[in-house]
């Protein structure tokens, strides 16, 4: 049986991003003299640089006041043990659940920070349409952001935006190498691949391009679903809250109770004395 294999590369450096740039143009550029993109190769571009070249720069006295206006739900709060804040996992208007609401305060001018794009998948799709038309290669692209993880420390650079690229790896339905079935196996490709580019990005190098060769099998349209749908729906979703936000909430509800309890017998006992 043949050797699997697969190639990721960081070409660049790429100089400072500004509002206007044109992405696409930059990674060719950057790409020189190397072979040009094929069909079935993946291009992985941070979301820092996408929300520079379409201005997601703003001011902001504070980067909380940023997180404030980008929140949409509070998930979980830690306060610090050195300060007056806290460390806030939040849900943002992308549906992501995050810290600090993916805002960013570093490599950005002094007084201002940086948002995540509008809509990743949208921004995937316009530099992936660009590199098609550029090139004549069917070429997907993904748009990460560094994120933590649940019950594990440290980061790694997830999926948030995706064209051209099946997010997916769907084996429910088939056997696994002893002939069981597989019922819910289901491994994020996205995030895989994100994962993997950044160990040749890095976050300090100017690389913030990486392209992936060996996986033309995931590559596709660029209407398949976007990273949005790799978003866990609340319906699905076991941990709405923190622990100390659950038990806040459950105690309110439970004195709320015990109130409209003792309400209720008071009224019911006065109509005793008044029969």
């Amino acid at each position: 049986m043949d050797d699997a294999a697969l190639t990721v590369w960081a070409p660049g450096p790429v100089p400072e991003v500004r509002p206007g740039d044109d992405l696409a143009a930059l990674l060719l550029a950057a790409l020189g003299r190397r072979p040009t993109l094929r069909d079935g190769d993946i291009v992985v571009v941070t979301s820092k640089v996408v929300s520079k070249a379409e201005g997601r720069i703003v001011a902001a006295d504070t980067r909380e006041e940023a997180i404030d206006a980008e929140t949409v739900r509070l998930v979980a709060s830690i306060p610090h043990a050195h300060d007056d804040g806290a460390t806030r996992i939040v849900e943002n208007r992308l549906g992501m659940v995050c810290a600090a609401a993916g805002v960013d305060a570093s490599n950005t001018d002094a007084g201002t920070v940086l948002l995540l794009p509008l809509d990743p998948d949208a921004s995937a799709r316009a530099l992936a349409a660009s590199l098609r038309a550029a090139t004549g290669a069917a070429v997907g692209v993904i748009v990460t952001d560094t994120l933590g993880r649940a019950w594990r420390n440290g980061q790694t650079d997830t999926a948030i935006g995706a064209a051209g690229v099946t997010v997916f790896d769907e084996m429910a339905g088939t056997v696994d190498s002893n002939g069981r079935p597989l019922v819910a196996t289901r491994p994020c490709l996205a995030d895989e691949i994100a994962a993997a580019s950044d160990l040749v990005k890095g976050k300090t190098s100017g690389r913030p391009f990486a392209i992936v060769r060996g996986l033309g099998r995931a590559v596709g349209a660029l209407d398949l679903p976007g990273a949005r749908s790799i978003v866990r729906p609340p319906e699905s979703d076991m941990f709405r809250q923190g622990h100390r936000e659950a038990y806040a909430d459950g105690y309110a509800a439970g004195l709320a109770a015990a109130s409209a309890t003792a309400g209720d017998a008071g009224v019911t006992g006065t109509d005793k004395e008044n029969s």
